[in-house]
């Protein structure tokens, strides 16, 4: 039996603050402004003094008090920084949203990509075991330390989603496929253990790798992994109905529309704008607005890239 999505729940802020008004903007050199003004967000969606992992239970209590379910497993994707160290988010997550028949675990180190890491992992282990009927995906976004602005990626926005796997679910996971480089591993990195976390800041080593190398070598990965993908399901490219990715700068759309010639669908900037970069939510948010909108038909396929700093990549095709 195919597998595929038993539904989705996105928890989002009502409370939006323009980029140009964050604490941190006044005090950015004119170049680290100039890339926050231009990056395509406006506004970014902000949850005042909460934790990430009350934000996932709470998506989890949500979605499950509209759609009762017993997960057998529950994937918490790792936040950008957990919220405690030695203990364990996602037991915190399992215990807050009383998902007491799951075996939770965290899937990690992959930044964004981690969602489509993690329903690519949740199709595998019902495939793998028939005994198991649900799985449970959770993600928390929230910055690292106080600032929102993430030089010279994006502006970070606060949200929380849930999302269930199960067996004839829709839409299918046709085909998937992902891939890491670890020569990327430090790129980034916050200096957490010399400083207070009010005082943390992340750190590009090396802006020039970040926007040419890096850019340079996701165009090329992803462009191969679409091409894999669809030749795993068995489809032409021209049967794909729009492409979806993750929102981290305007720019970006432009940027693969041209190199993988797939057209970005307009749902993506409409996020970014509004809600800023979601991390690995923003691929599962434009997922459910699009399946939302009435303007799909079963059958029909959608393409969904998704990349991180971290050099992690995924390519999934889905049918509605």
């Amino acid at each position: 039996m195919s597998i595929g999505i038993g539904a989705i729940h996105c928890l989002l802020p009502t409370t939006k603050v323009a980029v140009e008004d964050l604490p941190e903007f006044g005090m950015l050199e004119p170049a680290v402004a100039d890339f926050a003004r231009d990056s395509g967000v406006r506004t970014v969606g902000v949850f005042e003094d909460t934790e990430q992992a009350p934000l996932a239970a709470r998506a989890c209590r949500e979605l499950f008090a509209a759609h009762p379910g017993e997960p057998d497993t529950l994937l918490l994707v790792g936040p950008r920084a957990p919220d405690v160290l030695l203990g364990s988010d996602v037991a915190r997550v399992q215990s807050e949203a009383t998902l007491t028949s799951a075996f939770a675990f965290t899937v990690d180190g992959l930044g964004c990509t981690g969602s489509s890491a993690a329903w690519a992992l949740a199709r595998d282990l019902l495939a793998a075991d028939p005994s198991r009927e649900q799985v449970v995906i959770t993600h928390a976004s929230r910055p690292t330390g106080v600032d929102r602005i993430r030089f010279p990626v994006t502006v970070v926005g606060d949200a929380a989603y849930a999302m269930t796997m199960v067996r004839g679910g829709r839409p299918v996971l046709r085909a998937h496929r992902q891939q890491t480089d670890g020569s990327f591993h430090d790129l980034f990195r916050v200096d957490y253990k010399e400083a207070p976390w009010y005082e943390w800041r992340e750190v590009c080593q090396d802006p020039s790798r970040y926007r040419f190398e890096l850019a340079t070598i996701s165009s090329r990965k992803l462009g191969a992994m679409v091409e894999q993908v669809l030749a795993d399901a068995g489809v032409a490219r021209d049967r794909v109905k729009t492409t979806l990715m993750q929102n981290v700068t305007a720019a970006a759309y432009s940027f693969y529309t041209t190199l993988l010639g797939l057209s970005i669908h307009p749902v993506c900037g409409e996020h970014l704008a509004e809600y800023g970069h979601l991390g690995a939510m923003d691929v599962v948010l434009n997922l459910d607005a699009l399946l939302a909108s009435g303007e799909l038909e079963r059958g029909d396929l959608v393409l969904v890239l998704n990349n991180s700093p971290v050099a992690a990549w995924a390519v999934t095709l889905w049918e509605v």
